[in-house]
């Protein structure tokens, strides 16, 4: 089922079994819709083939097995999708919740604020207006009182005058629009800060409820309430688990009961189970937080009260900054009155979802099928595995890890929601996984098991058994959100096909397209002429000024020179003169001019050689 084709066959569908069931008088969301539609088509049992196109046979079963199972009101699968798109659809976290909060409230003051801010006003009525919106900017933003009640806005007012009279609107109304933001804010902060401390002393403050007490007295009541469904929902799935373990082991037990709806019940319970766990972290959390802010509280009230005393005067620096603390945990206190009463909604809304369990086991049904059966709750079963663990040396291939041999054990991310991995597949049961046992760690993912036997036969194909897993959530899609399985059907449950108000019920990862440009030189050039990146460059600038450290500039005066007059001096030009040497001379002496003769020789055989010498004396020459 992949394509734009079959996208849009699917949109259709989708439209045209929302429509058909609004007919027959039943409202759905198109978030509900469109996922019984994906999972209609994934349950092999329904043979629709998800390679290849739907054809208009395909199209028309399709959508009359969607209609079918979306008016089936007994079957408890329906029931808790419902709750699993309910719950995706409206629970938020702490963080997105009081930020959703922070928006709704600036949005509300946005005009009040644009009041204030825009306006640069020179008639003293006007002004008087302006300030008149400041004292309504102050009551709104605490939320302490109404702008109708009157005795709350005296107050304010008296608290806004005693640190910004109205002799300084001027000075505010030459502010930038961003200062007078700001200003705005702490101006508000202080007054909430004053009327707390106000009402502390008995000084007035009858509009402002006790927040802690309130807290203190509510938040118990809500977790009890959480708690209370909890064991409902445990009961109901022990129950569940005992039956349904008898009709594996007793064939006529299953012929008997097989009629009956019981695991999609246990999906239920364990669905509503693993919702209500959310809730009462929640609340638990909330619980800590408002005991953390109820000893700080009371603590800068007794330092305010040991600061003020009965002083005339007071200096702002000391006051100013625990009046703002005063606001800054009030805020807070606020902020868990929310979170509190989202948490109680949350909680009742999400009852409405297990009502069928009564209508399909009331109390005697139950009971008389319960006869002859044990029924073991979560921790028992965990006991009884306690002294059992997987010995390491019967695997070669595989991680085992154990709480003394791993740091961070107890924050190991256990896939299947810490159900037993081998019973989900095999028998259709969510049993509690025992960590003592021994954690199989296989492709970076972490399962564990009901039983060393279960841990043994995972071990020797976990890959087999991971495939029935996802055949099992096939088969009862109720499954993929309980099991936390979104990563194996991503392809057949796109988020654009899930999203409604920003909403899915697979929370993707926010991708988009994006750019940007900016302008150049949008600031005026600030280029240091003396920066130096080179190193070097900078210690010879040091040494320099090092070795004109050392340097000293002398002067001095004369009695010549004191009166600072113009001297001259003369002096002769050099004149033209030349010398001459010693003449040249040479002297040669007399070239030799020897001859010999007789070399040759004669008939004779005796050489007969006469030497004459011509060569002239020295002195003749």
């Amino acid at each position: 089922m992949s394509g734009e084709l079959t996208e849009s066959v699917v949109k259709g569908i989708i439209r045209k079994v929302g429509l058909e069931c609004a007919a027959q008088g039943q409202s759905l969301s198109e978030t509900l819709v469109a996922f019984m539609v994906r999972a209609v088509v994934l349950d092999p049992r329904n043979g629709f083939n998800m390679d290849q196109i739907l054809t208009e046979k395909d199209v028309q079963d399709l959508t009359q097995l969607c209609v079918t199972r979306l008016l089936d009101t007994t079957n408890p699968s329906l029931s808790t999708i419902k709750m699993q798109v309910y719950f995706d659809m409206n629970y938020a976290n702490r963080a997105e919740l009081l930020r959703e909060q922070q928006r709704i409230l600036k949005g509300k003051l946005a005009p009040v604020v644009r009041d204030i801010t825009d306006r640069c006003p020179h008639v003293q009525e006007e002004i008087e207006k302006v300030y008149q919106n400041i004292v309504s900017y102050a009551l709104l933003s605490s939320g302490l009182g109404s702008p109708t009640d009157i005795e709350a806005v005296r107050e304010v007012t008296a608290a806004l005058q005693s640190v910004f009279p109205q002799t300084e609107m001027t000075a505010f109304i030459s502010l930038s629009k961003k200062d007078k933001e700001q200003q705005l804010k702490d101006l508000a902060m202080l007054v909430t800060g004053i009327r707390l401390y106000n009402k502390e002393c008995r000084k007035g403050g009858r509009s402002i409820d006790d927040l802690p007490a309130i807290l203190n007295e509510a938040i118990p009541s809500a977790t009890q309430t959480v708690d209370e469904g909890l064991n409902t929902c445990h009961m109901l799935a022990y129950k569940y688990t005992a039956l349904l373990e008898s009709m594996q082991e007793d064939p006529h037990r299953y012929m008997q009961l097989s009629s009956f709806k019981i695991k999609e019940a246990l999906f239920n319970v364990r669905q509503y189970e693993a919702f209500l766990c959310i809730l009462l972290s929640d609340a638990i959390t909330s619980a800590q937080e408002v005991e953390t802010l109820s000893v700080q509280f009371t603590a800068t009230m007794m330092q305010l009260k040991n600061t003020v005393q009965d002083k005339i005067s007071i200096d702002a620096e000391e006051v100013f900054p625990l009046f703002l603390e005063l606001s800054k945990l009030w805020t807070s206190f606020q902020d868990e009155m929310l979170l509190l009463s989202f948490l109680t909604n949350m909680t009742s809304n999400l009852q409405q979802f297990l009502e069928i369990q009564s209508q399909l086991f009331p109390e005697e049904v139950l009971t008389s099928l319960l006869e002859g059966i044990t029924v073991k709750s979560d921790e028992e079963r965990i006991r009884e595995t306690m002294g059992t663990r997987v010995n390491v040396s019967d695997f070669k291939n595989q991680e085992w890890l154990f709480p003394e041999t791993t740091d961070n054990f107890d924050q190991l991310l256990i896939q299947y929601h810490s159900f037993c991995a081998h019973a989900i597949g095999v028998k259709g049961l969510t049993l509690p996984g025992n960590p003592a046992i021994g954690i199989l760690k296989h492709k970076a993912k972490y399962y564990v098991f009901s039983s060393k036997e279960a841990a043994y036969t995972f071990a020797q194909d976990p890959d087999k058994f991971i495939q029935l897993n996802v055949e099992k959530a096939k088969e009862y899609a109720e499954l993929i959100q309980l099991l936390e399985l979104h990563h194996q059907f991503e392809y057949l449950f796109p988020h654009a096909q899930a999203r409604i108000a920003d909403k899915c019920l697979m929370k993707p990862t926010a991708k988009c397209d994006s750019g940007t440009q900016t302008d150049t030189h949008i600031l005026p050039p600030t280029i240091v002429r003396s920066y130096e990146w080179n190193e070097w460059e900078l210690r010879r600038k040091a040494i320099k000024l090092a070795n004109l450290r050392r340097k000293l500039t002398h002067a001095m005066q004369t009695d010549l020179s004191h009166m600072k007059r113009d001297n001259f001096t003369q002096v002769y030009l050099p004149k033209d003169a030349g010398t001459q040497t010693k003449r040249d001379n040479s002297s040669n002496v007399p070239r030799p001019q020897i001859f010999l003769k007789g070399l040759r020789g004669r008939s004779s055989p005796t050489t007969h050689m006469v030497k004459v010498d011509l060569t002239r004396a020295v002195d003749e020459t």
